[in-house]
């Protein structure tokens, strides 16, 4: 990266444009870190914080959880947005640091369900809380210190850098917890890392953190907003002036259609929910997962400096546009490639053998929930459930009303037993005795239990991420500076951190959760594709219709 001088107040030492552009990106980068241990350990997290809820319920409760962090980094925006537009960009991201690293490592230290019992899974969401509020304001101080140091015809690489972050973060997460993994199963066993070896990743944020607090203390404030607060022009009421005056509010609405809800879905889905799908469903070891994502997030590392670089020369919005309609494209053919590509025995049987579940709707339930209090003792929850486990589609087909649920696979009929009205031991028993009645017939029909390594076409499956990475990166690359530009300096904090974490908080944050439970409620593990394709069809529309281009606007307004 060149050096380049930019101005600084007087009396000040300029700084370089690496020097700005490394601290803020690296700090940004410890706190992506932080939250991203947290949903590349769902697993684990289902089972050490969930257990005392059936293995589905749980899994989804561990995903919501996930989703729960996101959902308060819209109000993290709100706070921190109005500190960084009335007293400076670099106090309200320096804050943000702390809480996002004190809060990871306590998640390192968290009783376990069994052993304080609800108390655990109530601190776990404290924690993510506190996380989500934290990234709520780091984000948009980082792009916005960068973006404001950067000539205007180096602003899209040079924020490309800040977007590089998030894959850095998810790259140093997920080699924490694959180097983990491997120590600590090699040095006490296979059992280890998920009895208590997942604590390490969240512990390791302590040594990141006083690295970006260091790093984060040898910033100075931004030109553009101590040339504002220099000439007293501040603003002094952020929140009435940005979404209290339409010329303001109506760019925040058209930021969070155009770009930011498909940034979310693109986002989450090319980079977790993905994860979800080859983990759950196609049931494929960890330790593949991980090498899979190392080296996809490594590549996408490149891409977002590229698009960034590329939006400076032919436009922000082309480029963005190029990255939603793209992935809008790949979502159905990319996941369905990937089951052929990772687990083709899967992929054969279903297309050989559907599965079909008979039942009465009446006997049906939704079954999510949270606090562990509704009992799922009916055939037809029963069936379902004992499917969701073995990461299988099925059809449902209405049966009569009143009978007990049958299972079709193929040819072979196995009858479901409901338990109602029985013991929780004998309901145990019987649910156990339909399970595996169901996973006989299943092995019996050639559904694998487990993804053969032997079979696998990694170069195929590596090829199905590329496409992801290259429109999540084309997508995201250039965001940045396009939000940044959008907004006048006085309420830019504020106003342009808002339609960002609704975006990525509420739309992106919430893509495990939701297109999991719309799998287990529907049966199709391809079906919860349906959310991100709606948001990002949204964007796609929105974004050619009414976003204005951006590149080279001065910001100094």
């Amino acid at each position: 990266m060149a050096e380049v001088a930019v101005e600084t107040p007087a009396g000040k030492k300029p700084a370089s444009l690496r020097t700005v552009v490394t601290a803020s990106a690296a700090g940004t980068a410890f706190e992506w870190y932080d939250f991203f241990v947290f949903g590349s350990l769902t697993q684990v997290i289902s089972k050490t914080f969930f257990s005392g809820l059936p293995e589905t319920a749980g899994y989804i409760a561990a995903l919501a959880l996930f989703g729960a962090g996101f959902l308060f980094r819209p109000l993290g925006a709100l706070v921190f947005g109005r500190i960084g537009d009335r007293a400076g960009r670099k106090g309200a991201f320096l804050v943000t640091v702390v809480l996002m690293g004190g809060a990871t490592f306590a998640i390192g230290l968290l009783p376990t369900y069994a052993q304080v019992g609800l108390l655990a899974p109530a601190l776990l969401v404290l924690m993510r809380i506190i996380q989500g509020f934290a990234l709520g304001g780091e984000y948009g101080g980082a792009a916005i210190y960068v973006a404001e140091h950067a000539p205007a015809d180096r602003r899209g690489w040079a924020t490309g850098w800040v977007q590089t972050s998030a894959a850095f973060g998810l790259l140093g997460a997920l080699m924490v917890i694959l180097a983990s993994r491997l120590v600590v199963g090699a040095a006490f066993g296979p059992e280890a890392f998920d009895a208590w070896g997942w604590r390490i990743p969240f512990l390791v944020s302590a040594g990141l953190l006083a690295i970006s607090i260091w790093m984060r203390l040898k910033l100075s404030e931004s030109p553009a907003f101590a040339k504002m607060k220099a000439e007293g022009t501040a603003s002094k009421a952020p929140y009435a002036e940005a979404f209290g005056q339409w010329k303001n509010l109506k760019i925040v609405l058209v930021a969070l259609a155009a770009i930011m809800s498909a940034q979310g879905a693109v986002w989450y889905t090319a980079f977790f929910y993905v994860q979800t799908l080859i983990e759950r469903f196609l049931k494929v070891a960890p330790e593949t997962i991980n090498l899979l994502m190392l080296s996809a997030t490594a590549v996408s590392a490149i891409g977002y400096v590229v698009f960034g670089w590329l939006s400076d020369k032919i436009g922000r919005k082309p480029v963005m546009l190029l990255g939603m309609t793209l992935m809008l494209v790949a979502y159905f053919p990319g996941f369905h490639m990937l089951a052929k590509t990772l687990n083709p025995a899967l992929a054969e049987a279903e297309a050989r053998v559907p599965v079909v579940v008979v039942a009465d709707p009446a006997d049906c339930s939704l079954q999510f929930d949270p606090v562990g209090k509704a009992a799922f003792v009916s055939s037809c929850d029963i069936a379902k459930s004992a499917l969701a486990s073995a990461g299988v589609s099925y059809s449902n087909e209405v049966g009569a009303a009143g009978a007990p649920a049958q299972v079709r696979v193929g040819s072979a009929v196995v009858a479901a037993e409901g338990a109602k009205g029985l013991t929780a031991d004998a309901a145990k028993a019987v649910k156990a005795k339909v399970d595996g009645e169901i996973k006989a017939a299943l092995a019996a029909a050639g559904y694998p239990a487990a993804a053969d390594p032997a079979r696998m076409n990694l170069a195929g499956a590596f090829g199905v991420l590329m496409i992801f990475v290259i429109a999540a990166t084309a997508l995201y690359g250039p965001i940045a500076a396009c939000l940044v530009e959008l907004f006048p300096t006085r309420i830019r904090y504020t106003a342009m951190s808002l339609p960002y974490h609704i975006g990525t908080g509420w739309i992106g944050g919430f893509v495990p959760f939701t297109a999991f439970a719309i799998v287990a409620a529907t049966g199709n593990i391809y079906a919860g594709l349906w959310y991100p394709v709606a948001f990002t069809a949204l964007s796609v529309v929105t974004c050619l219709l009414l976003l204005p281009e951006t590149k080279g606007r001065p910001l100094d307004l």
